[in-house]
């Protein structure tokens, strides 16, 4: 057993007195200190280890009692308990039972230093002074008594849904996260699962009767492996929080490198794949490193970089099981050394500028921006191919609609001839500063309708129109007075200022609406392959409908030409030449628009989606050709097995049947009735026999040709099981609940496979003990145990154990290897699954799991 320790050094915040507390025996100025064991799942040593502790404890003059500790009548935890003061129960009855629970009373009047207090998220009995043992621990804690107790992580609140789906068991008995993540110190009790299965087995943790439905249910090694992974990825979340309490109370701004944390600081560029490789090679060498990519958007949010190429990095990163964070920042580098600093990282690499040198010498690259300001960081600079070759190309501005534009001509030129005519008829004495503002307020609008150079061409006309009529000397293109030159030359900069930022906004905005589009339509998409639309003919419907296209089809080239694979819409293409627009998928597959030419935007979503297209189909190809391969492969070993039954398995009970037959046919030969009803008996036992094998094999045969398909519906085991072990009551011992649930399966087929595997464990087990049939049930599915105690298998000759005529070692002249081949195929036909594990002690388990009944599953 490893135990890990997290602990807090701080003192827990003092919680707020009640009424009496100063009265009663016991209570300090300080709350008491919560200590925690920690567990991955009962029997790992919580209580164990907790017990321990309290010895050590009391060696050392601690004041130590046991309020309440849960046995089990293991005997290891009943001899820690010896030497220890253990304050008396509270007994309580409810529905004409009685139970014991904790008495917060007599701890408080005994008032210890410690109190071990074991199951920490019991529930109480009704009542009892509080509903939950939490709540008793809480009132002990601000009593000013330390706690010590015992949890597993399947009791934590914020992973209850996660353990449901791992183990198929809804935890009744729950502790709120932030009563143990605010316990002063956590012990993790640590165990493997195949420790904790032999404990299991050797009769530790459950009594006798409880250790087979254990073993098949909650304790399966996958269930306790991601259990274990949980309660690790718990606590290590819980170290990073305490790590960072710290750094904040103390003022420690600068990383602290406990593990390492890569950062890569990703472009949208080509080169970013060559970064985030380099980056998961970094993290790879240290054991529980973390890759972390980041890129930053600008302040306007509109992206930098191709979006499919951000998705591409994004995927790359997820496969190398790193995470992949946006930021938005004014400044990259500026915005890469705060995340990194926030994550706690120790390393930012960054590629080389791809601005040419001389760029670089003047403005400083990102990678020596990012050093500057890394200070205790690390900072990794990665040469690639498109190092310094220039920088890449903006995106250029979203063009205004030629309508726009040429409103805002005729704005530009006939808005300050009306302006000035309405000053006039109106003998404004405004001044100069107002007629000034007016022209201002022209150019602005025209800036809005028609962009930036409109927006120009009225700033100069303003200028002129002003300076003719409204400047005096008015009628002439001069100016008498400096101050009014001075106010006419500021009035044209920041006319010209204002327009150009009107119409760079005004541009961002449709380029927003543009790229809110582009998502849109890619989200949709997105969202029809993930519901299921994987198919060819899905695709190209949901293609037509997101860009309004009269038609789409999706065209394959074969040596004869064109061949339409999926199509939608009316009138489709049959070949590229009659499409409007055409998308290559790959080198051998186009999508075939017809309807409108898309602009330049909706082409970029299109090969967008054709990409995503290529991988959707490709996947169901490859699907597809698995599953075919696997159907042949199922074939070809249905038909070794059969071939090799017929002459071998076939044989023996012909011969036994050819050779009884002669017998008693034999002439001369005179039998006394105990012989002949003893060869009558030789012939019916392997005509049965040979009848039962001739069943399977047939059934068999006509499932993998699809001729025969099983007859699923809903049963009970209590059909089957009876069945399947007719003519062994004396060798075989059934534990089958009358309560267990429906399963959906084929009763027949499904009673062959048990009797088959019967058959193989009484064969292989030792005289005069009894193979045991059990059942239990989990949340979706119902397991059959067929349990021997002989010689077991090792693992390598488990991997052919369901090979026909693996006879392993099987020295017997009854069958000839084909029985587990035959139970296997059926169990799959009927959609069950048969595993073989090792009995505990020794011996072979073979576990057949069946689905449970639809509405039962429900």
């Amino acid at each position: 057993v490893n135990t890990v320790g997290l602990g807090h050094e701080a003192a827990q915040p003092d919680r707020a007195a009640r009424p009496g507390d100063a009265a009663r025996p016991g209570h300090a100025a300080r709350p008491g200190r919560l200590t925690v064991y920690f567990g991955a799942a009962p029997g790992v040593g919580k209580t164990y280890a907790m017990l321990d502790e309290a010895h050590r404890r009391l060696s050392r003059g601690t004041d130590v009692v046991v309020g309440y500790v849960e046995t089990h009548d293991r005997a290891p935890v009943e001899a820690l308990l010896a030497g220890l003061e253990v304050v008396p129960r509270q007994t309580l009855t409810y529905r004409s039972r009685t139970f014991t629970e904790l008495d917060v009373d007599a701890v408080l009047r005994r008032a210890p230093e410690v109190a071990l207090i074991d199951e920490l998220a019991h529930t109480n009995v009704p009542g009892a002074r509080h509903a939950k043992r939490w709540q008793d621990v809480d009132e002990l804690l601000e009593a000013g008594v330390d706690v010590v107790t015992t949890v597993n992580v399947q009791h934590l609140e914020s992973l209850n849904d996660d353990v449901e789906a791992i183990t198929g068991v809804r935890q009744r008995e729950t502790v709120p996260d932030h009563v143990v993540r605010g316990a002063y110190q956590i012990q993790l009790i640590d165990l493997s699962p195949q420790a904790l299965r032999r404990r299991l087995a050797h009769g530790n943790i459950y009594r006798a009767d409880q250790i087979d439905a254990s073993l098949s249910s909650y304790f399966r090694i996958g269930n306790l492996t991601a259990l274990r992974e949980l309660a690790l990825l718990w606590l290590a979340d819980r170290v990073d929080d305490a790590l960072l309490s710290y750094r904040r109370e103390h003022a420690i701004a600068e990383p602290w490198p406990t593990r390492e944390r890569v950062v890569v600081a990703v472009t949208g560029g080509p080169e970013s794949e060559t970064l985030v490789r380099r980056g998961a090679r970094i993290a790879q060498r240290a054991a529980g490193s973390e890759l972390l990519a980041v890129h930053v958007l600008p302040t306007d949010g509109l992206p930098a970089a191709p979006p499919a190429a951000l998705a591409a990095q994004r995927r790359l990163v997820e496969e190398l099981e790193g995470t992949f964070h946006t930021v938005v920042g004014e400044d990259v580098a500026t915005a890469v050394v705060d995340f990194a600093t926030g994550v706690n990282a120790t390393m930012i690499v960054v590629g080389v500028s791809r601005r040419s040198r001389w760029s670089e010498a003047l403005t400083g690259g990102i990678g020596s921006e990012v050093a500057r300001h890394a200070e205790s960081i690390d900072v990794h600079l990665v040469t690639h191919e498109k190092a310094r070759a220039g920088r890449r190309a903006r995106r250029p501005d979203m063009p205004l609609r030629p309508l726009r534009t040429a409103a805002g001509w005729v704005l530009a030129v006939v808005g300050p001839a009306l302006l000035t005519g309405a000053l006039h008829l109106a003998h404004s004495q405004a001044g100069l500063s107002t007629e000034l503002a007016l022209f201002l307020a022209l150019t602005v609008v025209v800036a809005l309708i028609g962009g930036l150079w409109p927006a120009l061409a009225s700033a100069v006309l303003a200028f002129l129109t002003v300076n003719y009529f409204f400047v005096p000397p008015t009628g002439r293109l001069t100016v008498a007075d400096p101050v009014n030159l001075l106010a006419l030359a500021v009035f044209v900069l920041v006319a010209a200022a204002v327009a150009s930022v009107v119409d760079r906004a005004g541009r961002r905005t449709a380029q927003a609406a543009q790229a809110r589009a582009e998502a849109t339509a890619l989200a949709e998409i997105s969202r029809s392959v993930l519901s299921g639309e994987d198919t060819a003919r899905a695709l190209v419907a949901r293609l037509r409908e997101t860009f309004n296209l009269a038609a789409v089809s999706l065209l394959a080239e074969d040596d004869g030409g064109w061949r339409t694979v999926a199509e939608d819409g009316a009138e489709p293409a049959r070949v590229p030449e009659e499409a409007e627009t055409v998308v290559d998928i790959d080198p051998g597959r186009v999508l075939a628009l017809r309807g409108r030419v898309l602009a330049a935007a909706d082409r970029r979503v299109l090969e967008a989606f054709a990409a995503q297209a290529h991988n959707v189909l490709e996947y169901r190809r490859v699907r597809e050709q698995a599953a075919q391969a696997q159907v042949l492969e199922q074939a070809e070993a249905t038909r070794t097995a059969l071939l090799a039954a017929v002459s071998h398995d076939l044989r023996t009970p012909l011969a036994t049947i050819r050779a009884a037959i002669d017998g008693l046919l034999a002439p001369g030969l005179h039998l006394s009735a105990a012989d002949t009803a003893a060869l009558a008996g030789t012939v019916g036992e392997a005509t049965a026999r040979l009848e039962r094998l001739i069943d399977n094999l047939l059934d068999l045969s006509r499932l993998q040709t699809g001729s025969v398909r099983p007859v699923v519906r809903t049963t009970s085991l209590e059909e089957i099981v009876p069945l399947a072990t007719e003519g062994y009551a004396a060798a075989v011992d059934v534990d089958v609940p009358e309560t267990l649930p429906l399963v959906q399966t084929d009763p027949g087929l499904l009673e062959r496979v048990v009797a088959n595997l019967v058959s193989n464990a009484v064969r292989h087990q030792p005289p005069g003990a009894p193979v045991r049939v059990t059942a239990s049930a989990t949340q979706q599915h119902l397991e059959v145990r067929v349990i021997d105690t002989g010689a077991g298998l090792d693992e390598e000759k488990k991997e052919h154990m369901f090979e026909p005529f693996q006879r392993l070692g099987d020295a017997s002249s009854d069958g000839l290897g084909l029985g587990l081949a035959v139970a296997q195929g059926l169990a799959a036909a009927v959609g069950a699954e048969l595993v073989a594990e090792d009995t505990p002690g020794g011996g072979l388990t073979m576990v057949l799991t069946i689905p449970l009944a639809e509405e039962v599953a429900a």
